[in-house]
């Protein structure tokens, strides 16, 4: 069966795109993961694959051609399959109809339509694109509810992705007539999110033709404002689901990811959504019976036993494991850091630095009112400084050309829940220590809320990666592409060490450079460290 392909939302900002350039042509077979075209945004030139198998049959928008995202841009099928009526059918929705046919169209709906009759001007909305490593999303809440008024910039929702969760805005005006994803759904792209239009129009014929939502749960129903017709045909549904599913319990599926991983009986759970529908927070306040912290107990440990010298029995042990779906996050992480680590030839350069100065200026300056920097600070600051007058260590690889920047962005590594995320200080060199660690601590609390935007986490020349607030005295990091290189930050650590040929007690802190070797040569970034190594022993030498 043909499925149509549109142009995707690859940044939230994005309105329209450009087709740089086609990688498949007509009659071309596609497989689920393939590239079809690169695609430039307001922000990038993106890479932009099938969710899709089958035989490419038909391209809606032309090497070099610019179009609205939803337009449609290709059509995949059986092979030799007729989709002339599918293609009418999407230019009609669309309004991707040439002058003429939207003249003929526009009259012939003036000819057909009179007073009180159902008005076919609607808008589907699909769940977008939010990143360009989205696959799938999750509306964590709406906004508005159906009936509602509409204006092209409203948010009508809130869209949780494998980075953040995301505000998405309306590009239409109208009225909320449908509602296809519901709160704590989750959807692949591209899924029918909702519909905007008349309050008049006639759209069940097109959710028909659009196809079903797939959901997580048959078994969740909650109840939202759909017209009357659509509100009889989901009541008889859930009747049947429920007469067929009686022993079913009621839950939403972060209520049963939760719930499993702290090994809590849904059946000892009171409900307080609808129909008795477990939800996060009832997971979130439930507590645990006896019963059910034993079973946790016993869930969580693996008995081994000895043979007795008494009875001679054996205690056999008991083997148990959980399995933990990977996030949309971690997928991601996963597959940049494979795509860096075995694309990009990494080396590495260590460096041992002294910190007695650098401990010294931070108490000091911190005792300025309202100053508190950290020395994760005192090294993005130092870095920022060291690569622009070393704009190689600063640049970026593209498979045709090298790009030295004459901007500094430092990303900062941030550990969340789900895996690691990199928002980025933008012109780090030209900010204060001061300013530096007040974005940080900003930045990391939206990281850790879920609430960057693609924004934050995009455009770094550069990355810092601290572990030593952890202990870890020592570490490598993957490059964070298409940057050239990324630091590694240990512990502080109290030692002996040889001043002025006599031993005494100092802080040092070992930092481990990762470089690729395609734009860094050795001697590149040695000198890089050797001007790094001047500001943060001497951190004064900063504010000069």
């Amino acid at each position: 069966m043909a499925q149509i392909i549109n142009m995707p939302r690859l940044s939230d900002t994005m309105e329209e795109g450009v087709v740089a350039k086609w990688l498949v042509n007509i009659g071309d077979e596609v497989k689920e993961g393939d590239i079809l075209a690169e695609i430039e945004t307001d922000k990038a030139t993106m890479e932009f694959e099938s969710f899709h198998e089958g035989f490419l049959l038909h391209i809606g928008i032309n090497e070099g051609e610019t179009a609205a995202v939803d337009t449609l841009l290709a059509v995949v099928g059986e092979k030799d399959e007729d989709i002339s009526a599918l293609i009418n059918s999407e230019l009609k929705m669309s309004g991707q109809l040439d002058l003429v046919d939207q003249i003929n169209e526009t009259e012939k709906s003036e000819d057909l339509t009179e007073p009180g009759s159902k008005s076919n001007n609607f808008q589907l909305i699909k769940m977008p694109r939010l990143s360009d490593t989205m696959e799938e999303g999750t509306v964590s809440s709406w906004l508005m509810n159906i009936g509602d008024e509409v204006k092209e910039g409203d948010i009508l929702a809130e869209i949780e992705t494998d980075k953040a969760t995301m505000e998405f805005e309306s590009f239409y005006e109208g009225t909320l007539l449908y509602i296809g994803i519901k709160n704590g759904e989750t959807a692949l792209v591209d899924s029918l999110l909702a519909v905007i239009g008349d309050e008049n129009a006639d759209f069940k014929s097109a959710i028909d033709d659009f196809g079903k939502v797939v959901i997580e749960d048959p078994t969740i129903t909650e109840n939202l404002d759909f017209p009357d017709e659509i509100n009889q045909i989901v009541e008889s549904e859930n009747d049947n689901q429920l007469l067929s599913s009686s022993d079913r319990i009621l839950a939403s599926p972060l209520a049963k990811k939760i719930a499993k991983e702290k090994n809590i009986d849904l059946s000892s759970v009171i409900g307080s959504g609808d129909n008795g529908r477990i939800t996060k927070s009832d997971i979130e306040n439930h507590i645990p019976t006896n019963d059910e912290a034993g079973k946790s107990s016993q869930n969580d440990s693996i008995a081994v036993g000895l043979p007795s010298p008494k009875d001679e029995k054996i205690v056999k042990g008991t083997e148990s494991f959980e399995e933990i779906e990977n996030s949309q996050m971690r997928k991601a992480i996963a597959r940049r850091l494979k795509e860096s680590k075995f694309s990009a030839p990494h080396y590495y350069l260590n460096v041992e630095f002294d910190m007695d100065n650098a401990i010294a200026f931070r108490k000091q300056y911190n005792t300025l009112p309202n100053t508190k920097i950290s020395f994760n600070d005192i090294v993005v600051k130092a870095c920022a400084m060291a690569l622009k007058l070393h704009p190689r260590v600063n640049s970026q690889w593209f498979e045709d050309k090298m790009r030295l920047n004459h901007h500094v962005h430092v990303g900062v590594a941030v550990g969340v829940t789900d895996g690691l995320v990199v928002p980025v200080i933008r012109f780090a060199n030209e900010k204060s220590l001061t300013q530096i660690g007040l974005e940080v601590k900003d930045l990391a609390s939206k990281s850790k809320n879920k609430k960057l935007s693609p924004n934050d986490m995009e455009g770094s020349t550069f990355t810092v990666s601290n572990l030593g607030m952890f202990g870890i005295k020592e570490f490598t990091s993957i490059i964070n592409q298409p940057n050239s290189a990324i630091l590694s930050v240990g512990s502080i650590v109290q030692k002996p060490v040889v001043k002025e040929e006599k031993i005494q007690i100092g802080n040092t802190i070992k930092l481990t450079l990762a470089c690729d070797h395609r734009t860094v040569d050795g001697v590149t970034g040695s000198l890089f460290l050797e001007t790094l190594k001047g500001f943060i022993e001497n951190p004064v030498t900063m504010l000069v």
